[in-house]
């Protein structure tokens, strides 16, 4: 069976066609990428996609959406969208379409990764019927909860990446005075997300903590800031940009740890996003793990979690086409 997917964010567009195999895993068989600021809205972009794609047989769609979707209506955030999945149906001619918040298209779309498409972090105790936290950092904070219930998932959408950034020591105390300069109200998105990773260097010059590198401020100029950063820290040329990695990990491994305290998810906590994989050199050293792990009293209990990356960025594609199917 054949589906169309969608990844739809502020950013980017991906669409493409799956199909599902016997085993329920799924191959793409096409896929194209566009500029989501270039469209007027997400109907156009389909169209071309299909016309371009020259695929039969393609009656159901799904799409993962960055933003919230209720009664089968989403605002797309920070793109001037709305859609409307039994318009989007009626004007394009499909049979169906399914509209998941993208999270929720994470959370499916763990269910046909393969043990190659997991970094395990912590190879803790892990419940098939416990319920799954999720967390990804990228143009923003996003966390969610996945429940197993006897008549399938149950996923529990979150705007956790909103919530108060809370400093644990000097540094991070420094961190929030030097936010809220900037901010009236300082939540953890602000430093854990693409643009977070480009204020933490900021704030890493601000504070003289190192010195910038004029050959690093010319790149940031002509390419973008925080993949300068990532990979001049993960090339270690650079020990501004590896300080501002350090706190970012720091904090992004403080808060996995604070939602695993709230959802306490013995099926596993899940690190998704393109920043996670991108760094997992980093993550593998063990910085995020020790953040996660500080919980004081409840140390311990972290101690026994199963923490993995998802290393497969299609995961949201996935689980976007599996909605379609649904």
């Amino acid at each position: 069976m054949r589906v169309l997917a969608g990844d739809i964010g502020g950013t980017k567009t991906l669409l493409a066609v799956l199909e599902q195999r016997p085993d329920g895993r799924l191959d793409v068989l096409t896929r194209q990428r566009y500029e989501s600021a270039s469209h007027p809205g997400l109907a156009p972009i389909v169209r071309d996609f299909l016309g371009r794609a020259g695929v039969p047989d393609v009656a159901r769609a799904g799409f993962g959406v960055a933003g919230p979707v209720v009664d089968r209506r989403s605002r797309v955030t920070n793109l001037p969208w709305q859609i409307d999945a039994d318009a989007l149906a009626a004007e394009l001619g499909l049979r169906s379409v399914a509209l998941v918040n993208d999270f929720a298209a994470v959370a499916l779309g763990l269910r046909v990764l393969g043990a190659d498409d997991l970094e395990v972090l912590q190879d803790g105790e892990r419940d098939a019927n416990g319920p799954i936290a999720l967390i990804g950092a990228g143009t923003g904070l996003g966390e969610a909860v996945l429940v197993p219930t006897p008549t399938g998932p149950r996923f529990l959408a979150s705007e956790g990446g909103h919530c108060d950034l809370a400093p644990r020591n000097e540094l991070e105390i420094d961190l929030l005075r030097f936010l809220l300069g900037r901010h009236h109200r300082v939540s953890y998105e602000r430093i854990v997300s693409g643009p977070g990773l480009v204020t933490a260097y900021q704030f890493v010059i601000a504070a003289g903590l190192e010195p910038e590198l004029s050959d690093t401020r010319a790149r940031m100029a002509a390419e973008d800031p925080g993949a300068v950063i990532g990979s001049r820290a993960l090339a270690g040329d650079d020990p501004a940009c590896a300080r501002a990695v350090d706190i970012f990990l720091d904090l992004y491994g403080a808060e996995a740890g604070n939602l695993a305290l709230k959802v306490l998810p013995t099926g596993g906590l899940f690190v998704a996003g393109g920043i996670a994989s991108k760094l997992l050199p980093r993550l593998r050293d063990g910085r995020f793990l020790r953040a996660f792990r500080d919980k004081g009293r409840m140390s311990p209990l972290l101690h026994q979690m199963f923490v993995a990356v998802v290393k497969n960025t299609d995961v949201g594609l996935l689980g976007a086409g599996l909605a379609g199917l649904a």
